[in-house]
């Protein structure tokens, strides 16, 4: 496992590790079926990052996004292609939070909502940009403003 390991929580665990290999490239390691056959758990390989989901259970407060009414966090994924990986995760039934575009701070990046409501960014890093250059560039871009 790494340093840090994904665990969501999603309303059909079946799909959804389905859906991550399709739109994602993520590889089934484990599967956890309890009696009766119903998945626990499906835990995926995302590049060196272990995904792990399972199915809502309100009584353990496990909610998915939509129980809860959206999600503040997002999941950024570096790939070599953003378009590739947006159109890709498109195709499979993601939907557009926000477009493809050069951000500020060096990336090619947009984000998409998974069908389970979870919201991810695909970054394909094309420069290095001083972080000076980030700050005045955030400043501009949130309070109107330029620095000095």
């Amino acid at each position: 496992m790494t340093q840090i390991a994904i665990h969501l929580v999603v309303s059909d665990p079946d799909h959804a590790a389905s859906w991550y290999a399709e739109a994602l490239g993520a590889t089934e390691t484990s599967r956890l079926a309890l009696p009766g056959g119903s998945t626990l758990t499906v835990e995926l390989r995302l590049g060196d990052t272990v995904l792990a989901v399972a199915g809502e259970m309100p009584e353990r407060d496990m909610r998915t996004p939509a129980t809860l009414g959206g999600t503040p966090a997002a999941f950024h994924v570096q790939v070599p292609d953003a378009d590739a990986a947006m159109t890709r995760a498109l195709e499979a039934g993601a939907t557009t939070y926000e477009p493809i575009h050069d951000a500020f701070w060096g990336d090619r990046t947009g984000q998409f909502l998974d069908p389970f409501g979870h919201r991810w960014a695909v970054n394909q890093h094309l420069r290095d940009v001083p972080h000076e250059e980030i700050v005045a560039r955030a400043t501009e871009l949130f309070t109107g403003s330029t620095t000095a």
